[in-house]
């Protein structure tokens, strides 16, 4: 494989369909709320793309079988709307400049491929939490920004970057005359972090206009707070440890002088 590859499982007309990106990143906030999405809204598979800007690994299943990392697509038909949907997630970004751009152009083709208008990315931006966590929505067509911020997003500031295929992808639509707006949702972003996804699938519902029961990422929000505890607790449990090691050698040194 010497360049990124999309094979499409099925041949399907879609509707006015809006692509929804959740790729790992900060957080794994992009890949938690997009697998949570397809998972609810039971979207059915609809094409693989694999790489080789993905890392030189496979990965094991339980089985002892083995695969290349990749990036799926699953449609949802959505009879009661005005607009099907078709979700992109994966296990892993590109890893070299150029292979996020190659990659982030191969999902633009097939987006045109299929006639999408309209592409959502999903992200996190690194800062610390107190409560319920903000999203901020950053857009190429200023009515999406609006249609967010109606939802309870905020705006971003001046100058902020959106690295990897989030940012790309909105910045490379442009240019194929797709609309593309990116969410992303604040988090500490060095553990999964399933409350910033429900805080991001909460403003995109206001935006696509369907719902989503959201019960089921509360036991996984519940888990992460209980990981982030025990953290905290070892970390205090650590610096105290420090302290005493520090107090013990200046008695000792002032022993000896």
């Amino acid at each position: 494989m010497k360049k990124t590859v999309i094979k499409e499982l099925r041949r399907i007309e879609l509707k006015n369909p809006i692509l929804v990106e959740g790729f790992p990143g900060l957080g794994m906030v992009g890949s938690i709320a997009t697998q949570y999405l397809t998972r609810q809204l039971k979207a059915q598979k609809l094409a693989i793309l694999y790489s080789p800007h993905f890392p030189y690994h496979v990965l094991v299943d339980k089985k002892g079988g083995a695969r290349l990392l990749r990036g799926e697509f699953y449609f949802l038909k959505n009879e009661t709307g005005e607009n099907d949907f078709i979700f992109l997630t994966g296990d892993s970004q590109a890893q070299t400049i150029e292979g996020q751009f190659e990659v982030a152009n191969s999902i633009l083709d097939f987006a045109e491929k299929k006639k999408v208008k309209t592409i959502i990315t999903i992200g996190g931006y690194r800062n610390e939490v107190e409560d319920s966590p903000k999203v901020v929505a950053v857009s190429t067509n200023p009515a999406l920004v609006k249609k967010a911020l109606k939802a309870k997003a905020i705006s971003s500031d001046a100058g902020t970057p959106i690295v990897g295929t989030a940012g790309l992808l909105l910045g490379l639509a442009k240019f194929r005359k797709i609309d593309a707006i990116c969410l992303l949702g604040e988090t500490r972003g060095y553990l999964p972090d399933p409350k910033t996804a429900k805080s991001v699938i909460e403003i995109l519902q206001g935006i696509l206009d369907v719902k989503v029961d959201l019960k089921g990422l509360d036991k996984e929000i519940e888990r992460s707070k209980e990981i982030l505890d025990r953290m905290r607790d070892i970390e205090k449990r650590r610096v105290k440890y420090m302290q005493k090691m520090r107090r013990v050698e200046e008695e000792r040194i002032t022993y000896i002088s």
